[in-house]
């Protein structure tokens, strides 16, 4: 079909036969002549596409509405949808700022006939490059499982993309431990960085858990792109999905620890504040009470003489020093 839009403009294209690529970058109008070949399969790449642009796709290949409609609108779940002809799988590319702690994502639609893997990214920031730079690198024999193979190398990177978060996020939270029991710790910057760094796993958990279910669906449901050959590589993918998913909840429980330990420095630091505001307290008091007790205007011992207040002196000073003696061998001063 000739459709004479911008979808050629925005969309990038692959043919592969037999294993080997033998055609790049030719217009989305030319797919049904691409796949009409029964030993070609055909990547296409939308970026940001619009309403018109990706049904144009859609005529193409048949794809339901329904389908087209999850790939257009934003916030999607990740998931897979089986359709009769195809199908849907949505998913989240996410890495983390080291700066804020906070966790950034771009989502990525996909969909998936026997001879068709349709990429749609729903922004630029996904290293589609990369993944073709995965393909590339990749075997022959391997390559020669058509979709299969493309789908495997695309949530592969994406998997990898959640893995290396929560390695981030987990080396951001032993940073977070030593800012804890530093010398200097403040404590509104552990407790500011411990939201932002449970925030992040929180958005990550909601993102990582469902993948789980989705490649776990792949491999378990007759999803006639990927050939059996291909089920080890994808339960390889579902192995790294299940460790990033179970680091995530342990560092989730890390995180409230931390701020649990928090709380309990923060009390600890009280108690030591009391017990040496208390400890003083005591120690002025003498001295008060003993010239408060001399201050009486009636006779006493050694009134009008100097060794009066030689006396009353002394008394203060032994005092004083006998019970900051006290009270630094308890450990209150």
């Amino acid at each position: 079909m000739d459709h004479g839009t911008s979808t050629d403009k925005i969309a990038r294209t692959r043919a592969y036969r037999d294993g080997e690529l033998v055609a790049e970058d030719f217009p989305v109008a030319n797919l049904s002549d691409q796949i009409a070949d029964p030993d070609t399969v055909v990547w296409v790449d939308l970026c940001a596409p619009d309403t018109v642009d990706l049904k144009i796709v859609a005529e193409e290949l048949g794809l339901h509405e329904l389908a087209v409609e999850d790939a257009i609108e934003s916030s999607q779940r990740p998931k897979l949808d089986h359709y009769k002809t195809h199908d849907f799988l949505s998913m989240y590319a996410v890495w983390l700022d080291k700066e804020s702690g906070a966790l950034e994502t771009s989502e990525l639609a996909v969909f998936l006939t026997p001879k068709t893997l349709v990429t749609v990214r729903k922004d630029t920031r996904f290293h589609v490059d990369k993944v073709v730079e995965r393909w590339d690198a990749s075997s022959p024999e391997l390559i020669r499982h058509h979709i299969g193979f493309l789908l495997y190398g695309l949530i592969d990177f994406v998997v990898d993309g959640h893995f290396q978060a929560v390695q981030d996020l987990d080396e951001e939270i032993e940073k977070l431990e030593d800012l804890l029991f530093g010398e200097r710790s403040r404590d509104t910057d552990v407790q500011r960085r411990s939201f932002e760094l449970r925030k992040s796993l929180v958005q990550l958990r909601k993102l990582v858990l469902p993948m789980r279910e989705v490649v776990n669906t792949l491999m378990r449901r007759d999803v006639r792109a990927i050939a059996q050959e291909m089920i080890p590589y994808f339960q390889d993918v579902y192995d790294h999905v299940l460790r990033a998913t179970e680091w995530t909840e342990s560092l989730r429980d890390l995180v409230t620890t931390i701020l649990e330990t928090n709380l309990t420095i923060q009390g600890n630091r009280l108690n030591v504040i009391t017990k040496q505001v208390t400890s003083w307290a005591a120690i002025i008091a003498v001295p008060t009470a003993i010239t408060g007790f001399y201050g009486q205007n009636i006779p006493f011992p050694g009134f009008g003489h100097v060794h009066g207040f030689i006396v009353s002196s002394a008394l203060i000073v032994v005092a004083s020093v006998t019970l900051w003696f006290i009270f630094r061998r308890k450990g209150w001063l």
